[in-house]
């Protein structure tokens, strides 16, 4: 339980000569039970829900589609033909249908996956980017759903100022991996997801302007890269090539660093990545990761890989390395261990804190201190845990029996769980930092939850 210090001690009044008539206390009863309800920090007694019922979304149609809520709306989409429907709805109460897009399907049925197969759908100021896969990126009008312009090949927005990047891979004619041949051996694929025998003779690197889809800037460097937006102030790239590191300013393409890799045996890096400030290059012989600052290109540490697989493969934006069936937490700034997690979990940043999930069942164990992986949110009994910005607020649910389950929130830098309420007939759900989308029968249920 939290107190709270009201700062009441002012000197009492001088004691009646006879005691008052009980009328007199309303007054000082009603402000002690105001005391009592601050003391208790907000907490709550079970059953009473935190969060508002805005209404049923009647979505029909789109029962194996997930559910998407971007920017502070909520995203449906369904069949129609050849082509999705994608609808944009505004949380309000009731929810309101905002527009309908035709967007066209470019990938097939996939069960895995569902109906469409892998989609995604970001916002960038007032543009809803809708990409399949490693395939087309179709631009949306956010304000009315008209379809202002699409990329055959997939776009990744940057950090700020309504630009993104596309990477395009081009390789010698007749090198198409012929995949009813089985042959082994290294593959390499391009933009779309069409796997070759040779690595590319070059790469084409664009910066696209979000709201038109023209192409700013392009930066066409040898052989294969990696693209990786860097975070900051600017919006920027990160291009990491076999020989050399190149930070580009994301609006004009114009260079901002640039720093050699060195060969290691005779060899390039193998892997390249960005986890925060950091970007990672990787080699595979000898086993060995260094680190450089992604601003300014500086080299800051390197240290032994166990092994040629990496070692962030059950990291989400968590600086980390595998030590036997271990995980650990490094030093942005040294590359020395922080700190150690438990044998068989995922790490995840979530909510100002890293989130500890089982790495066989998904569920969440904890929230740990990011420098010191001390226990800040004890998470057990609890089921899921909805994914959302790393900065974002966590909802989790539990099942409570009888058809019911509870969600409760974590807000971000508060170590505290917050429960919200419960709810029965509940399917798959989604959450941001104001709202919570849970299927309903053939609809979505949409509630409000930071009051």
């Amino acid at each position: 339980m939290t107190l709270i210090d009201l700062d009441r001690d002012a000197p009492l009044d001088p004691r009646p000569s006879r005691r008052p008539p009980p009328w007199r206390y309303r007054h000082a009863g009603l402000l002690v039970a105001a005391v009592l309800l601050l003391a208790l920090g907000g907490a709550v007694p079970a059953g009473r829900t935190l969060w508002r019922d805005l209404g049923l979304v009647e979505a029909a149609g789109v029962v194996e589609t997930p559910l998407r809520l971007v920017g502070g709306r909520l995203y449906t989409a369904a069949v129609d033909g050849p082509e999705r429907e994608l609808i944009a709805w505004a949380p309000e109460q009731p929810p309101r249908r905002l527009w309908t897009a035709q967007v066209p399907i470019g990938m097939s049925y996939d069960p895995a996956e569902g109906v469409f197969g892998a989609f995604s759908i970001r916002r960038s100021g007032d543009v809803v980017l809708l990409s399949e896969g490693f395939a087309a990126t179709t631009a949306i009008d956010a304000r009315d759903g008209r379809v202002r312009w699409s990329s055959p090949i997939s776009v990744t927005p940057l950090t700020s100022g309504g630009l993104g990047v596309v990477v395009d891979r081009i390789f010698r004619p007749g090198t198409e991996y012929d995949q009813a041949s089985g042959d082994p051996g290294l593959l390499y694929f391009s933009a779309d997801g069409v796997p070759h025998t040779e690595p590319p003779t070059r790469t084409e690197v664009r910066g696209i302007d979000l709201a038109t889809g023209r192409a700013l800037w392009t930066f066409t460097p040898r052989g294969s890269v990696t693209v990786d937006p860097v975070h900051g102030d600017r919006p920027a790239v990160l291009i990491t090539a076999s020989d050399r590191l190149t930070l580009l300013a994301g609006a004009t393409g114009t260079t901002l660093a640039e720093a050699e890799v060195p060969e290691l045996n005779g060899t390039g890096p193998a892997t390249a990545s960005v986890v925060g400030d950091v970007a990672l290059v990787g080699y595979r012989d000898p086993g060995q990761q260094v680190a450089y600052d992604t601003r300014t290109l500086r080299r800051l540490w390197a240290r032994a890989l166990p092994d040629s697989q990496g070692d962030s493969r059950a990291c989400t934006d968590v600086l980390c390395a595998a030590t036997g069936t271990d995980l650990s937490v490094l030093d942005p700034a040294t590359g020395a261990t922080a700190w150690t997690a438990n044998a068989g979990v995922d790490l995840a940043r979530r909510a100002g804190f890293v989130l500890e999930t089982d790495a066989g069942t998904g569920r969440p164990i904890r929230l740990a201190d990011p420098r010191t992986g001390r226990d800040r949110v004890d998470l057990t009994g609890w089921d899921e845990a909805y994914t959302g910005e790393p900065d974002g607020a966590l909802v989790l649910r539990r099942d409570s029996g009888a058809g019911r389950q509870t969600f409760a929130v974590v807000f971000p830098g508060r170590p505290e769980l917050r429960v919200l309420g419960a709810a029965e007939n509940t399917g798959d759900c989604e959450a941001d930092d104001h709202h919570l989308v849970c299927r309903e029968g053939a609809g979505v249920r949409v509630r409000a939850y930071r009051i």
